[in-house]
């Protein structure tokens, strides 16, 4: 008996000894996945985020840490992000970072929909308030007003949404409830430090490997059930931004988009007035498709949209049209008022400065003049085509008919002509041509006077 269990001790020790590989795999913390999102929180960030989470549930995360620098963005892409924080199996710690960084606007939602909510000291968010451009109390240049005006009745509207919206994500997670309404409502902000004495966020530290420090330990409640997090010596693996999240993050920029879009048509226009050549035609439907596809995802004005076409169209048609400028100075004015309409949003960093839409204008009103210049001088050069040009040119005479001496042939451009003199002509005698009649020339002698009236 005793060697039986001495055999059995044996075993197991040579098979513990053999999975400890296994074993040890298996007791290892599982990875933290690092995304990166500093900026405008737009279509590309968004894409970015819920790639992001799902990588992480497929790699087996036991954490997702998103590093945030953003001064706000649009709705629409917010919410996105948000929905898919909500319904991420992975635990999301949105964490505000470097010093000196923001999570203003969307960003304030997405710290609030986050399972952990963490800020750097010298950070800060709020200032939550939905704006819509042009609307009543709008500040000028975008810039966000130390008072909220009074809104309308469609402000009001999209500020009670914006409040029920941030205080269930607040109920939710269990944060400061009314400091988010208040945020929405009158447009304040706080620091980390005062964020995190009101309990609107859960730690406040000064760097990624402090967080996961203070994270080590703490107990979520997620929809499969409760999660443990391991992270004090967890494996970092980060994922940062690809080739088309930062193509599509340059090109849904409104000032490239407008650009894009001014290249693609004056491409085009350059295609169709000098046909054969290739590349304004294929630069500009490249340029074209892009900024419609940008434009698209995008809160456009389609007034704005129509505006920015209609200048165009003005200001090629005073290259074509003698206007004398009406149509040019018209158009120039379309496409300024058109630009100003064209983002339907005054999320911040989807403005289109008044600076780049005056340049753009300018560019194109001194372009079409130029093309307008060239074409009168143009117009007022002689003609160095067709009947012009063989008048006037001296030639000698290749042969003439026996029957009538004042008709025969010259060579003139690579091409037989018959050719026809008030005077008798002689072989190898220079001739100048005066007239063209169908597929006749008329000559004189070179010495000779061409008639008066004479073409």
């Amino acid at each position: 008996m005793p060697r039986l269990v001495y055999r059995m001790l044996c075993c197991l020790g040579l098979l513990l000894g053999l999975n400890a590989p296994l074993l040890a795999a298996a007791l290892a913390a599982a990875p933290v996945v690092l995304l990166d999102v500093e900026g405008a929180i737009g279509p590309a960030s968004a894409g970015y985020i819920e790639r992001g989470l799902e990588h992480a549930a497929d790699e087996g995360a036991q954490l997702v840490v998103l590093q945030l620098d953003t001064p706000g963005g649009l709705d629409s892409a917010m919410r996105s992000i948000n929905q898919a924080i909500l319904a991420s199996p992975v635990p999301v710690a949105t964490y505000v970072t470097p010093s000196g960084a923001r999570a203003a606007s969307a960003g304030t939602y997405m710290l609030y929909a986050s399972h952990i909510a963490a800020m750097a000291p010298g950070t800060n968010l709020g200032a939550a308030t939905p704006v819509a451009i042009g609307g009543p109390g709008s500040p000028a240049g975008g810039e966000p007003a130390d008072k909220p005006a009074e809104p309308d009745a469609m402000g009001r509207k999209q500020v009670n949404d914006a409040s029920a919206y941030i205080r269930g994500l607040a109920q939710l997670r269990g944060r400061n409830a009314d400091w988010a309404e208040q945020a929405v409502r009158e447009a304040v902000s706080l620091s980390a430090s005062e964020a995190l004495e009101l309990k609107v966020i859960d730690h406040v530290a000064r760097d990624l490997d402090h967080l996961l420090q203070q994270l080590d330990g703490t107990t979520l409640t997620l929809a499969a059930g409760p999660v443990t997090l391991r992270t004090a010596d967890a494996t970092l693996i980060r994922h940062d931004p690809d080739w088309r999240v930062k193509l599509l993050a340059v090109i849904t920029n409104p000032s490239i988009a407008l650009i894009l879009m001014m290249i693609g048509i004056y491409g085009l226009i350059f295609e169709f007035s000098s046909p054969g050549v290739g590349v304004g035609g294929v630069l500009g439907s490249i340029c074209l498709i892009l900024a419609f596809y940008a434009l698209q995802m995008l809160p456009v004005s389609y007034a704005g949209l129509a505006l920015i076409l209609l200048g165009i169209g003005f200001m090629a048609a005073e290259a074509l049209l003698p206007s004398f400028g009406v149509l040019g100075i018209g158009g120039a004015a379309a496409f300024v008022a058109g630009a100003v309409m064209l983002m339907d949003t005054d999320a911040p960093g989807f403005g289109i400065p008044l600076g780049l839409i005056l340049t753009l204008a300018a560019v194109s009103a001194v372009t079409i003049f130029a093309i307008l210049f060239m074409a009168v001088r143009a117009r007022q050069r002689a003609p160095l085509g067709g009947d012009a040009e063989l008048i006037g040119h001296l030639t000698p005479v290749t042969g003439v008919r026996e029957d009538d001496p004042r008709q025969g042939w010259v060579m003139l451009r690579g091409e037989q002509w018959q050719v026809h003199s008030q005077a008798p002509l002689l072989p190898g005698q220079q001739v100048r041509v005066t007239a063209r009649n169908g597929l006749k020339l008329d000559v004189t002698a070179a010495d000779q006077q061409p008639p008066r009236g004479g073409n």
